[in-house]
């Protein structure tokens, strides 16, 4: 759900766009005559005289639900009064009209800013106000939030020059941005469709404060395109494009370092190294066979002194098939 504030400085003009356009219906009215849009005007002006000196009296704002989704008539009623109470606009006349006439289901909310007492309803920041406010009825009441533009459901030949121009800049950014590193390489791209990037500086200096788009001499803010697109989220947004570039290059890097190391330490041995470890295992043999000359010598004699027989293994013909047997395997 979206919420738009409208810039109205008429209770005459709005109140009979919101009652007489096709397709609208009135879901409530409080302190004001509904069935006729004109009786409704007089209601609103009469508290409006209380407080003279307050110009801007007409309160209009539009709550937009996603395109196909459908609350019931009291649920919207619910969610406009709650809207109102949370915005301060309390104790007050306010008309809400349905209207089914676009491809999303829309409230028109109407209220005077000039309360039953005849006091002023403060409307400072009621725009950011209002976003925040609708952003937390979507969660509670478990409607689509509108994250963003979904260009399959705008009929772009519906929209009058201006706003067809604005989508036809959004889709060109979208298209373009994920494939730029720079603003200035986003600036080229969109040259070649027609579309020139200007920016506004801080004072005289080359510090850059704000981007908009120019089409057929027609600019919007980066910010009126799409909240993403003003100066500071293009350049986050390119940062971040960036960053993964960096990172993708250096696990690239990574992994063919790693590939290199994996082959090496599989490459076989170099005849020179494996000569040396032949040699290293023939001193070890020959060690041993050493060894066990030395305990076989021992053995005999400490064998003759007690004159007991000898044991097979300590035999002249056992010490040389087990030094044949030794020598076979230094030769492998």
């Amino acid at each position: 759900m979206i919420s738009k504030p409208v810039p109205a400085n008429s209770f005459y003009h709005t109140c009979r766009y919101i009652s007489n356009k096709p397709g609208a219906e009135l879901l409530v009215a409080e302190g004001v005559r509904g069935h006729d849009y004109k009786l409704m005007v007089e209601d609103f002006l009469t508290q409006q005289q209380l407080r003279p000196d307050k110009k801007q009296a007409c309160f209009h704002s539009i709550l937009s639900f996603y395109p196909g989704e459908k609350p019931s008539d009291e649920i919207m009623k619910e969610i406009a009064i709650r809207y109102l109470k949370e915005l301060g606009i309390v104790n007050t006349q306010y008309a809400i009209s349905k209207h089914t006439d676009k491809a999303h289901l829309h409230l028109h909310i109407v209220a005077n800013m000039v309360n039953n007492e005849g006091e002023a309803i403060s409307d400072s920041w009621v725009g950011l106000r209002g976003k925040k406010i609708a952003q937390r009825l979507t969660q509670e009441y478990k409607l689509v939030p509108a994250i963003e533009k979904n260009l399959r459901l705008t009929n772009l030949e519906a929209l009058n020059h201006s706003e067809a121009n604005k989508y036809k800049i959004y889709i060109a950014i979208s298209e373009n941005l994920p494939h730029c590193r720079t603003m200035e390489e986003l600036e080229i791209r969109l040259l070649k469709l027609g579309i020139e990037t200007q920016y506004k500086y801080k004072g005289k200096t080359q510090e850059k404060q704000g981007v908009s788009f120019k089409l057929e001499n027609i600019s919007f803010k980066g910010s009126q395109v799409d909240r993403r697109f003003a100066l500071s989220g293009l350049e986050k947004i390119l940062a971040l494009q960036q960053r993964q570039v960096q990172e993708q290059r250096q696990n690239a890097e990574n992994k063919l370092q790693f590939k290199k190391l994996s082959l090496s330490e599989k490459r076989p041995t170099s005849p020179i190294g494996k000569s040396n470890s032949l040699q290293e295992s023939g001193k070890d043999l020959t060690q041993d066979i050493a060894k066990d000359v030395e305990k076989a010598i021992d053995i005999l004699m400490k064998s003759e002194q007690n004159q007991e027989p000898t044991p097979y293994e300590l035999t002249q013909e056992a010490l040389r098939k087990k030094r044949k047997k030794q020598s076979q395997q230094l030769s492998r």
